[in-house]
């Protein structure tokens, strides 16, 4: 019988607020949007500065410390995603076959940084070209948020459409990547930039 996970939880605070990642040592489970505190993507001009983080000792783990460094690069440096790895996923939903697995991992694959996809043409991606209503219901499915980018899936109108962590994040998430990436804000006093592992 496998063993049930030992998780790790941590929470990095974020210009949406504070994100909660959970992992065991082989791969991420979730990644959890707040609900509350979403800044206005109007209203923004640019980035907050990160703030300071007092460096306490925790519990972590390889997989957590990649989506740490991925989601800070996200927000502060999104020049340097392209260098970073990717955190593996450990979530139930990876471990079979699915047509939410499928889905989700073709967004990933194929929807990068600053680019939208309808739900039609997600379905259409998929091999699945009616399936855009499913493609709504995986993304509702999806444990991996940012890091998945079910942000960037909108209508086939233009419009945004609906998202698990709210309409207000969504509309954030998609002002945020319409700049360009070297217009972000840089860290400030909060430790070294996200870099790659060495070769």
């Amino acid at each position: 019988m496998k063993k049930p996970c030992k998780e790790i939880r941590r929470f990095v605070d974020s210009p949406l607020g504070k994100m909660e990642i959970s992992a065991c040592d082989d791969g991420v489970h979730e990644i959890k949007l707040p609900r509350t505190s979403t800044p206005k993507a109007e209203s923004r001009p640019e980035t907050p500065p990160r703030p300071k983080e007092e460096r306490l000792p925790e519990p972590t783990n390889e997989p957590l410390e990649r989506a740490v460094s991925w989601l800070r690069a996200y927000f502060w440096q999104p020049e340097a995603l392209d260098s970073l790895p990717l955190p593996d996923f450990h979530h139930p939903l990876f471990e079979q076959d699915s047509f939410t697995r499928r889905v989700l991992l073709t967004l990933l694959d194929q929807v990068k940084f600053g680019e939208t996809v309808s739900y039609r043409q997600l379905a259409q991606l998929v091999g699945r070209d009616r399936a855009a209503r499913a493609v709504g219901g995986a993304m509702r499915g999806n444990p991996i948020a940012i890091v998945i980018p079910c942000h960037r899936v909108i209508l086939s109108s233009g419009e945004i459409g609906n998202y698990g962590g709210g309409k207000a994040a969504k509309e954030w998430l998609l002002a945020h990547e319409r700049r360009p990436k070297t217009q972000h804000s840089r860290p400030t006093g909060s430790g070294p930039a996200p870099t790659s592992p060495d070769p």
